[in-house]
């Protein structure tokens, strides 16, 4: 019975999925009893030495090379297309391979952590200023959100709501409480929270222009008046 993994469940390397691949490449060196030559590689045995050995350990060798003599190390280099990983070419065993790519991403996993924590930084401390609308700061929110998910974090849309509603300039103070009493957090997306608060900026917006029109109108009507004093 062949219970090997299918070729096609592992995905291309990328910058962004070494671990998933890592852990699925093992899962497939595993299924065809090879992990173990790629993590401790194999050292080939001198014919005189061969010589010596015993029956029992002479089969072992030759299912050793039988196993190294397929296209396993192969694989390793299929599911690796990024150019900066050429190196990966020069290596003359499935060990070397794998382990040049285990360093290399260490590398790229520690400058991860440290983006991850400059964006989480910049996601907490966002703040909508009163002048900027709610379609801008919707845009400078999801920018960030986007870039931490491209860096591997977690964002589901309930973070994101929550990180709005809390960080709105006090315009907006009624409608959050309104929100957070009538609606349930854990199911709005962050597109439909935007779009509550776009409808309410616009009454906003509407209630100002009325004021300020009708300031308008006042002032010009105080200005009559007193032209209408000054000519009596």
């Amino acid at each position: 019975m062949n219970n090997s993994i299918p070729l096609s469940s592992v995905p291309q390397l990328t910058k962004e999925n070494y671990g998933k691949w890592s852990i699925q490449m093992k899962a497939l060196l595993g299924s065809l009893e090879v992990w173990e030559i790629v993590e401790k590689g194999y050292n080939e045995v001198e014919a005189e030495e061969e010589e010596g050995l015993a029956q029992v350990q002479k089969e072992s060798l030759r299912k050793s090379r039988k196993k190294i003599s397929k296209p396993y190390f192969g694989y390793i280099k299929e599911f690796n297309h990024m150019k900066r990983l050429g190196k990966i070419a020069c290596a003359t065993t499935a060990k070397q391979a794998w382990e040049f790519l285990q360093n290399s991403f260490k590398g790229d996993e520690k400058v991860k952590r440290v983006r991850l924590q400059t964006l989480r930084g910049e996601f907490e401390s966002l703040q909508k200023t009163e002048s900027e609308s709610v379609s801008d700061y919707y845009s400078r929110v999801l920018s960030i959100v986007n870039q931490l998910k491209r860096n591997g974090e977690t964002m589901d849309d309930i973070r994101g709501v929550e990180k709005i509603l809390r960080s709105l300039d006090s315009r907006f103070d009624y409608i959050v409480v309104a929100i957070e009493e009538s609606k349930d957090l854990s199911t709005m997306t962050i597109d439909e929270l935007t779009g509550s608060l776009q409808a309410h900026e616009e009454r906003l917006n509407k209630k100002k222009k009325e004021v300020d029109l009708d300031q308008a109108l006042q002032s010009k009507l105080s200005l009559n008046e007193k032209k209408g004093d000054f000519k009596n």
